[in-house]
């Protein structure tokens, strides 16, 4: 049964009403500090029903959909940037990094999970109570810098393909994209499952335009077997290791931690340990199956790049202007450079949904602020928009791919504020009591986050070394 929504007002809700607390659990586990508080997301929270008794077909349908949330910020305009001069330049080698990319992050991803089911709160609300407000403030400053690096990107790419398609000035195209805030206010007025459905709907856009770019393109598919496998070139070459942390940034983007710990909340599931158990089962099984599809489509795009231009000597296509220009003169197809700027702008529609719903999340569970829905919106989209037009008007659009692969590099460099936190509180077994991880879990968790240091730390190295 759905708990009772509270409706939020024009003002800051306190902290210190007890009544409008119940859709948490007053105290968790013994490890959190404080009562959970509301919930990020309340007009969404525990609003789809999950039926105990219901076949497993049912419940698995019953969880699908935040999952493929996550997923559309793994296939967003700042990943086509990485990927496609990823394999324009070096051709299909750096498909190994998309793999253990997308791995990592399905792994993360699981973790993030299973924190929001089992501990009731977010990985935002989950910091706020772990660490003192200073360090809980710098945290949100560092996760809101992601965001917005984020959704430049996807701003960036929308306003592309509007002007690819349509003719539209960079700047105009900027703008244009402020409007997706109305649609996720009358899409969740709606009820959060028409935003899954776009959201699905969008991704299955995309995947069926690359469908099509690559039965023209003819990989040379025993090629790309092999850049599946790992390369140590990857670490000698610097170009090669920007573009790698690039795509790592990419692909586990750490606003997306925050944001999947949260919208699991949507389904009303049983409370008691079993049932969290069964919920958390599902919603790992959603998540990495949705991250497949961003694996395919990540893939989809450095082999387009590698087969289109790297085989033929273009080994500097990184620009999506440019690819779009070369398409369908290059593969045959009529249709090539068009369903490439509909995929485009597929993506970064989805993206900025997404991205619109993680800024709620974030300011919502750090800061405990509990505006109304349209004015959270609002300021979560303008300080996305707010940037990339700044960037225009003073760097003009030439500097488009340059800003759309630095942005995901940003992305990587505040990966580590999120997943340490992450596997903290996931390997706490006084907050997560039976859910914690176990002893494997937890030491590879460490690994990833290890490995996620190390590879920002080289690219710092190289960077340093080459300006001295």
């Amino acid at each position: 049964m759905a708990a009772s929504e509270p409706t939020p007002g024009p003002a800051l809700l306190s902290e210190s009403m007890p009544e409008v607390q119940t859709p948490v659990e007053a105290k968790s586990a013994a490890g959190w500090q404080q009562p959970g508080g509301l919930p990020s997301l309340p007009e969404a929270y525990r609003t789809i029903p999950v039926y105990p008794g219901a076949s497993v077909w049912r419940k698995l349908l019953a969880f699908a959909g935040p999952g493929y949330l996550v997923a559309v910020g793994y296939m967003d305009p700042g990943n086509w940037a990485t990927d496609l001069g990823g394999g324009s330049r070096f051709g299909y080698t750096l498909l190994s990094v998309i793999l253990l990319s997308n791995l990592m992050a399905m792994f993360l991803q699981a973790l993030a999970a299973k924190l929001g089911i089992a501990s009731g709160r977010d990985l935002a609300q989950a910091c706020r109570d772990h660490y003192s407000r200073r360090a809980a403030l710098m945290l949100w400053a560092v996760c809101e810098i992601a965001i917005v690096a984020c959704d430049l990107a996807e701003v960036l790419g929308s306003a592309v393909a509007l002007k690819l398609l349509f003719g539209l000035p960079l700047l105009a195209g900027v703008l244009i994209t402020a409007l997706d805030v109305l649609l996720v206010l009358a899409l969740q007025g709606r009820g959060f499952r028409w935003v899954e459905a776009l959201v699905v709907t969008l991704i299955a856009t995309i995947a069926g335009c690359f469908a099509y770019e690559l039965f023209f393109a003819q990989p040379l598919w025993l090629r790309a077997a092999r850049g599946l496998l790992p390369s140590g070139e990857i670490f000698r070459d610097r170009e090669m290791l920007y573009l790698a942390i690039g795509i790592l940034g990419a692909t586990v983007m750490p606003h997306n931690l925050y944001l999947h710990s949260s919208i699991v909340q949507t389904r009303a599931f049983e409370r008691q340990p079993e049932h969290k158990r069964e919920a958390i089962k599902f919603a790992v099984i959603d998540s990495t199956a949705a991250l497949g599809f961003a694996l395919f489509i990540n893939a989809a795009i450095l082999v387009l790049g590698a087969a289109a231009f790297h085989h033929r000597g273009m080994t500097r296509v990184a620009d999506i202007s440019q690819a779009y220009l070369l398409l369908t003169p290059l593969l045959g197809a009529s249709l090539a450079s068009v369903l490439f700027a509909v995929a485009l702008l597929a993506s970064g529609q989805n993206s900025t949904l997404t991205g619109t719903l993680a800024g709620q999340i974030v300011m919502e569970g750090f800061l405990n602020l509990r505006l109304p829905p349209w004015l959270r919106r609002l300021i979560t989209r303008s300080l996305a928009i707010a940037p990339a037009a700044l960037v225009i008007g003073l760097l003009g659009e030439g500097q488009v791919t340059n800003l759309l692969i630095l942005s995901q590099v940003i992305l990587s460099f505040q990966l580590p504020f999120a997943v340490v936190p992450l596997v903290l509180f996931t390997s706490d077994r006084r907050k997560m009591g039976e859910f914690a991880n176990r002893r494997w879990v937890t030491v590879l968790a460490w690994a990833v986050t290890a490995a996620i240091i190390a590879l920002n730390a080289e690219l710092l190295w190289l960077i340093a070394r080459e300006a001295i």
